[in-house]
Formats: C-alpha cells, sequence, structure tokens
C-alpha cells in the first residue's frame, strides 16, 4: 500500500496545463505534486531523482512523444502511469495505443466538453486507483495470461444478453474476453469507464482485434449474438426490450457513482428488462461502481460473476460484489470467457 501522501509526477508540454494540474490536485490532502516536466527527458531525470508514486503523462509533445517514453518507461523504471490526451482522434488512439503499453488508465485534458472541475474530480480518482496498482504484478499477469483458443465455438444459440462493468485496468481485461468470443458469440453490453471519444477508439481497436463486431454504442443499436456494444464516454447506456429485441437507450444524465458512463445504471436496467435471461459480469476497477446493481440483477434471476483480487489490476468493484452476496462465482479473469459460454 503506498503511504499517503501519494506523491505525482506531472509531464506535459503545456505550462497551463501543468498549472491547472499542480493547482487541482494540490487541493486533495492525500495527494503531493512533487515536480513537473515539460517533456520526456526532464521527466526521466525527475523520476529517478524524486521516485514519484504516479506520473500523468502527457502524449503529445515534441522531441519525444509520450507512448516512446511511456514504453521505454515501463521496460526501464515501471510505474503507474496515466496517460493524458487531448479530445481528438489522434488523441484518442495515441491513448490505446499508451494503455497497451502497459498505461494504466486514460484521462482528457479540459476543454469546451470537459471542465476544470469534471477533471479534477476524476484524475484525483484515477490517481489514488493507480497508486493501489503494482505495475510489475500487472505486467506479469498479462505476460502470464494465455488468450483463450480464437475458434471457440457455442454449442447452442442464445439471445441471453450478456453486461460487463469494468475501469482501471478494464482495457486490458475486455480485451482478453472480446477476442476470445467466437464470432457467433452472445450479444454483449459493456461501460468501460472511459472519456468521450477515447470509448470510440477503443471500440475500433477490438474490433480489429476479435471475431464479434465490437461498436460503440448508438441510440437505438440492437443487442444481438455476436456483437458488443461499449457505451460511449460521457453518456450512460441503458437496456430496453421490445417485444423478444433488446436495445440500447444512450442517454445524459448526472453522475451515478461519480461515473458516467455507470455500471451501477446498465446492471439496473438489465435486471428490470432481462432478469434471468442475462448474465453480469464485474470487472476490475476502483470503487464499488456496479456492486449493488449485479446484486439487482442476482436477484432478478441473473447468473452473475465477479473477477477475482489475483487478477485484478485494482480489486475494488468486484471487491464490494463480493462482499454484498451479488456474485454467484468469482473467477479468475483467464476462465471468464469460458464460463460466459458455458451460461449460454
Amino acid at each position: 500500500m503506498i503511504a499517503m501522501p501519494i506523491k505525482v509526477l506531472i509531464v506535459d508540454d503545456s505550462a497551463v496545463v501543468r498549472t491547472i494540474f499542480t493547482k487541482e490536485l494540490s487541493l486533495d490532502p492525500e495527494l503531493k505534486i512533487i515536480g513537473t516536466a515539460p517533456d520526456p527527458y526532464v521527466a526521466r531525470d525527475m523520476i529517478v531523482k524524486l521516485q514519484p508514486d504516479v506520473v500523468t503523462l502527457d502524449i503529445e509533445m515534441p522531441r519525444m512523444d509520450g507512448v516512446t517514453f511511456l514504453r521505454k518507461l515501463m521496460k526501464h523504471y515501471p510505474l503507474p502511469v496515466i496517460v493524458v490526451s487531448s479530445l481528438t482522434k489522434s488523441g484518442s488512439d495515441l491513448a490505446m495505443e499508451a494503455l497497451h503499453e502497459g498505461a494504466v488508465d486514460v484521462m482528457c485534458k479540459p476543454g469546451p466538453s470537459y471542465s476544470v472541475g469534471d477533471m479534477s474530480l476524476s484524475l484525483i480518482d484515477k490517481i489514488k486507483a493507480a497508486a493501489r496498482v503494482n505495475v510489475r504484478t500487472m505486467q506479469n499477469i498479462w505476460s502470464a495470461t494465455p488468450r483463450a483458443p480464437a475458434k471457440l465455438s457455442l454449442t447452442k444459440t442464445t439471445n441471453k444478453v450478456y453486461a460487463i462493468g469494468a475501469s482501471t485496468g478494464g482495457t486490458q481485461a475486455l480485451e482478453y474476453i472480446l477476442t476470445s468470443m467466437p464470432a457467433y458469440g452472445p450479444g454483449i453490453i459493456i461501460v468501460q469507464h472511459m472519456p468521450e471519444k477515447f470509448t470510440k477508439s477503443f471500440a475500433d481497436r477490438l474490433n480489429d482485434l476479435s471475431q464479434i463486431t465490437v461498436k460503440e454504442a448508438e441510440d437505438g443499436d440492437r443487442v444481438i449474438p455476436g456483437r458488443a456494444l461499449i457505451a460511449p464516454g460521457n453518456q450512460h447506456m441503458i437496456l430496453r426490450r421490445s417485444g423478444a429485441n433488446y436495445y440500447v437507450e444512450v442517454k445524459t444524465g448526472p453522475l451515478v457513482k461519480r461515473q458516467r458512463p455507470s455500471v451501477e445504471v446498465l446492471f439496473n436496467s438489465v435486471a428490470k428488462y432481462a432478469g434471468s435471461n442475462s448474465v453480469g459480469i464485474l470487472l476490475t476497477g476502483m470503487g464499488s461502481d456496479g456492486a449493488e446493481g449485479l446484486l439487482k440483477m442476482k436477484q432478478a434471476g441473473a447468473a452473475t460473476i465477479a473477477q477475482d483480487e489475483k487478477s485484478c489490476v485494482v480489486f475494488g468493484m468486484p471487491k464490494e460484489a463480493i462482499q454484498l452476496g451479488a456474485a454467484d462465482t468469482v473467477l479468475d479473469l483467464k476462465l471468464i470467457p469460458e464460463a460466459m459460454l458455458g451460461l449460454a
């Protein structure tokens, strides 16, 4: 466990961003800004000298881009890194690459659609979650976790709804699960805590890697076998039913469990509209979002799964669900795809 306060190093070529981050993060007594760096070369020396617990890293910088720096950092001096990017297509794509290279989480810079206040609340939560991550253990989990066979097949057809919630560490966990699904696997709806725009790049990346179709959800999209829908960043996703057909509604609304999209919102709607015709899965992440919703799904007759502590990057959300008695089974990540197919 990281001793308080958590030591944070801010790496960004923008003096304005460095100033905003320093001011906002310093308001939390559990955080201590030990320095700021305008580029990776300065950051490299500061990391060795100051030994931060968490680094926030811009990925669009001169001299050396953030992804290249991150790759070097993970090889020679691994520590928790939160990638900070602009809300652009290129920035979102680079952020997904950074997650693949070992970043713990992604964050968007404040702008017209993302206020400083929202940024501060979210970034503080992400830093506290990242401080609990053992990066070497995380690297070992992913290197030691084999991908499931690519040609798994369902023994029977299904129209069940599979709802998955995830936060910190969830991007890697979801990649493992979705790339393990056969082309005509179950219909899946997902909430991954991630800013707007980033979810589109994330969905596109998973679509390229998977046999199933993966897309950022749009209002009215049907939940059908062979497709996974990922809730758009900054919008809630709700399951609805029309006759025998399931579809999703994408809408704005207040933060729930300090999140938008919220796993709680999704799971509650699945409990209401799919009940025993659904499966709920709660993956790695900090906080309690989705725990009570998973319990409601279980009470409605759904099968429920929580990721176990050993394979979680942050054992927060699943732990809360387990303590509530919401999980029928607690499984290592590498066993979840097989369990999902077995419940079809």
